[in-house]
């Protein structure tokens, strides 16, 4: 046989040994080195390559590397998602599919697709209201009504650790994040009676300690049951009960009332907070708010934006200063097997502002399909 055909013998075998282990002979550093310069979009996907890859993804020394690199500022959408009949949520990560690129999008799938993160351990329940994020972690405040846990996802390492308990158990809560530190408010018993009385304490995300005292709430008049919260104008502010709006100055130390007219639009899962400026979506609207306008005002643009249905689900996420826009399309697909299916888009929205606020659509895509019985429960963006 001549040498050129050995050659070819070696060269064929080499390639079926490179198929199935791709990462023969490329040493751990050089492999982080690698991961290291490439966008985090994509890691979900070289995760499924195999365990290896999926440890070194999930390792403190490619975070250590990034940020060497100056690429540790990279921000990522997560969603949770509730299928009915379990309360268990679900975690999901907006990725790219990596035979797409940022830039190939010409009348094409946009190549984004939301994919599972395994979660193991994680807390069995998960309200829009009490999850929060603040640089890599997700916080899940009190998991359900009456608990005092709260626990955090790690999106480095997607693991949940539990952090200090709230220090007073609140029978409802709304959590919001203000200059790093998380405020939240609700009710809670009022010593040894049957009633209860508004409740608003703090965690220093930094610190990982929560203020000694909470934040005194009486002369609000007003009734934290059931409310939600968005931190504007650095204010913490608050939606109660009968409809009012209070808002905490930490640097006054006193609660002003505000009016009315921020809470005409805030819904748990259908609004955002993004420099300063509140967004509220609907199917067929998209408004927004600040405390110098001090009115509602129509999103202008949104050029390209598909029709949404008037039924449809929707949620909100700031998403490094854009909106991340997510919905259903309000009608289902039967599946062999008896099931029925729900898709889901999303759509990435840039912002400015010439005096109004104008929306240019990037993309949009159906990014995931769902049970039927399923609930949108937040959209959330980290920084890794």
């Amino acid at each position: 046989m001549s040498s050129s055909g050995k050659k070819r013998k070696t060269t064929t075998k080499e390639k079926k040994l490179w198929q199935s282990n791709p990462n023969l002979s490329l040493p751990d550093d050089l492999l982080v080195s690698i991961f290291a310069r490439i966008s985090r979009l994509y890691y979900p996907t070289l995760s499924l390559v195999s365990k290896s890859f999926r440890s070194l993804l999930a390792s403190p020394d490619l975070y250590k590397a990034r940020s060497l690199l100056g690429r540790s500022n990279e921000t990522c959408l997560y969603v949770c998602f509730r299928f009915f009949p379990g309360p268990k949520p679900h975690w999901f990560t907006l990725c790219l599919k990596p035979d797409r690129t940022l830039t190939s999008r010409k009348n094409k799938s946009s190549g984004y697709v939301l994919a599972t993160v395994p979660t193991p351990h994680s807390p069995p329940h998960a309200k829009s209201s009490s999850l929060v994020a603040v640089g890599s972690d997700i916080y899940n405040i009190g998991g359900s009504d009456g608990t005092l846990t709260v626990s955090i996802l790690d999106c480095l390492s997607h693991t949940w650790r539990e952090a200090p308990s709230l220090r007073v158990k609140l029978v409802s809560l709304s959590a919001s994040v203000l200059d790093r530190k998380i405020y939240v408010a609700g009710r809670c018993k009022d010593g040894y009676s049957n009633s209860f009385k508004n409740s608003c304490q703090v965690f220093d995300t930094k610190t990982q300690v929560w203020d000694a005292e909470p934040i005194p709430c009486s002369e609000t008049k007003c009734n934290f049951y059931k409310c939600e919260s968005a931190c504007v104008d650095g204010k913490f502010h608050l939606v109660t009960t009968q409809g009012e709006v209070v808002a905490y100055d930490s640097q006054q130390g006193r609660w002003d009332h505000v009016g009315k007219e921020v809470s005409k639009f805030i819904v748990t899962d259908s609004y955002c907070e993004i420099d300063n400026v509140l967004y509220r979506a609907g199917p067929r609207e998209f408004k927004w708010y600040d405390t110098e306008v001090r009115g509602w005002k129509t999103l202008m643009g949104l050029v390209g934006l598909p029709r949404i249905p008037l039924l449809s689900s929707v949620i909100l996420a700031d998403y490094g200063g854009k909106i991340a826009f997510l919905w259903d399309d309000d009608s289902s697909s039967y599946r062999p097997g008896g099931k029925y299916e729900k898709k889901i888009w999303c759509a990435v929205i840039a912002l400015e502002r010439h005096g109004n606020i104008w929306g240019n659509v990037e993309w949009f895509d159906h990014v995931l399909t769902v049970p039927l019985t399923y609930n949108f429960v937040k959209g959330l963006a980290v920084t890794l």
